[in-house]
C-alpha cells in the first residue's frame, strides 16, 4: 500500500499538501521562535563559520552578536522614525487648531453643492450632517473608547507573547549555533534525510528571494511616493513618501497608513487636488506590489509567477493575514519535498 502511494505522484502530493498544511496550521504556532533560530543559525552559518576561523569568534558568540546588530539597526531605525514624528507634532497641533473651522468650511461647501443640485435647503443639509457628525464622535467617545480601554488585557498579552517570543528565539539561536555542525554531520549520514536538506535549502533561497523581492518593491514605491508627494508641492512629502515606502511592506493597510490620512488633511485644508493626488498614489503603491511581487518572488525561485500569486491567495484565505507568508512557503515545501522525491525516484531507478 505504501509502495503504491510513493508511485503514484498525485496520491503523493495530496499527502504532501496535508501534511504541509497540517505543519503550518497547528505545529509552526507553538514551534515558531525555535523554527526561526533554526532558519537564522542556517542562513548565516557561512558567515559564523568565517567568524570562527579568522577571528577565533565561536559561534555562539557570532549569533549573539549578529543579533544584537540587527537590535541596534532596528532601535536606530525606530528612534529616527519617532524624532521625525515628536519633530512634527508642533506643526500637527498647529494644524488640529484650525481643522474644526476647515472641517466646518468643507461641510458647508458640500451641502451648498449638494442643495443646488437636489433643490433642498442647504442649512437643512448641514444641521443634518452635522449632527450625523456629532452622533459618530459621541459614539466613539461612548462605545468605541471605552471598549478599546477596556482591551489593555488583550494589548499586554499581546506584548508579552512577543517578548516572549523574542527571548524563546535569542536563547534557541545560541544554543542551535552551539550544536548545528554536530546536527547537520546526523542528517548527512542518513540518505533519507538528503530530502529534508533539500526543502531546507529550497525554504532558505525562498525566504532570501523574499527579503529581496520586498526590499526591492519597497524602495520602487518609496521612491515614486516621494517623487509625486515632493512635486506636488505636499510639505514634508519627501519624508512622507520615503516613510509610505517603508511602511509597505505591512499586508494590506501598507502605504495606506501614511496616503489615506495624507488625502484626508489635504482634502479638509481645501487642497483637493493634492489630496486627490494621494489616493492617486495609494492605488498605483497599491498596483505596483501586486504586478512586482509574484514576478520578482516566481522568476528567481524558478516557479511561475501566477503559482506564487494563487499560493498568497490560498494561503490569506486558509491563515488570514500570516498566509500572505505562509501560503508561499506552503508552496514551497510542496514544490521541493515534491521535486526530492522525484529525483529520489530517479536515481533508484
Amino acid at each position: 500500500m505504501v509502495e503504491k502511494i510513493k508511485e503514484n505522484r498525485l496520491a503523493t502530493l495530496l499527502l504532501l499538501t496535508g501534511a504541509v498544511y497540517f505543519f503550518l496550521k497547528f505545529i509552526t504556532p507553538l514551534t515558531a521562535p525555535v523554527l526561526a533560530a533554526m532558519l537564522f543559525v542556517t542562513i548565516f552559518g557561512p558567515l559564523l563559520q568565517k567568524l570562527q576561523k579568522k577571528l577565533k569568534i565561536h559561534r555562539q558568540i557570532g549569533t549573539l552578536l549578529l543579533l544584537l546588530l540587527a537590535c541596534g539597526i532596528l532601535a536606530v531605525l525606530l528612534w529616527i522614525l519617532l524624532s521625525w514624528i515628536i519633530g512634527s507634532l508642533p506643526v500637527l497641533v498647529e494644524g488640529l487648531d484650525s481643522l474644526g473651522e476647515e472641517l466646518s468650511h468643507f461641510i458647508h461647501d458640500i451641502c451648498d453643492v449638494a442643495g443646488r443640485t437636489l433643490r433642498i435647503d442647504n442649512v437643512y443639509l448641514e444641521q443634518l450632517l452635522l449632527a450625523r457628525i456629532q452622533d459618530a464622535v459621541d459614539y466613539f467617545q461612548l462605545q468605541f473608547l471605552p471598549g478599546m480601554l477596556s482591551q489593555s488585557l488583550t494589548y499586554v498579552k499581546a506584548f508579552a507573547s512577543i517578548g516572549g517570543f523574542l527571548v524563546t528565539f535569542l536563547i534557541a539561536a545560541v544554543l542551535l549555533a552551539k550544536d548545528y555542525d554536530n546536527f547537520m554531520n546526523r542528517l548527512l549520514e542518513r540518505e533519507e534525510c538528503y530530502v529534508y536538506l533539500e526543502i531546507i535549502c529550497g525554504i532558505i533561497r525562498y525566504i532570501a528571494t523574499f527579503v529581496k523581492a520586498q526590499i526591492i518593491i519597497m524602495s520602487i514605491i518609496g521612491a515614486v511616493a516621494a517623487a509625486v508627494l515632493a512635486v506636488s508641492g505636499i510639505h514634508n512629502g519627501l519624508l512622507w513618501g520615503l516613510l509610505a515606502g517603508f511602511l509597505d511592506a505591512l499586508p494590506f493597510i501598507g502605504t495606506g497608513v501614511v496616503l489615506v490620512p495624507l488625502s484626508i488633511q489635504q482634502f479638509f485644508g481645501g487642497n483637493y487636488v493634492r489630496g486627490a493626488v494621494c489616493l492617486l498614489v495609494y492605488v498605483a503603491c497599491i498596483f505596483i506590489r501586486e504586478l512586482l511581487e509574484p514576478r520578482l518572488i516566481g522568476k528567481r525561485i524558478g516557479v511561475s509567477p501566477i503559482a506564487i500569486l494563487l499560493s498568497i491567495y490560498a494561503g490569506i484565505k486558509l491563515f488570514g493575514m500570516w498566509g500572505i507568508i505562509g501560503g508561499p512557503l506552503g508552496f514551497i515545501i510542496i514544490y521541493q519535498a515534491d521535486m526530492s522525491l522525484e529525483r529520489r525516484r530517479g536515481r533508484q531507478e
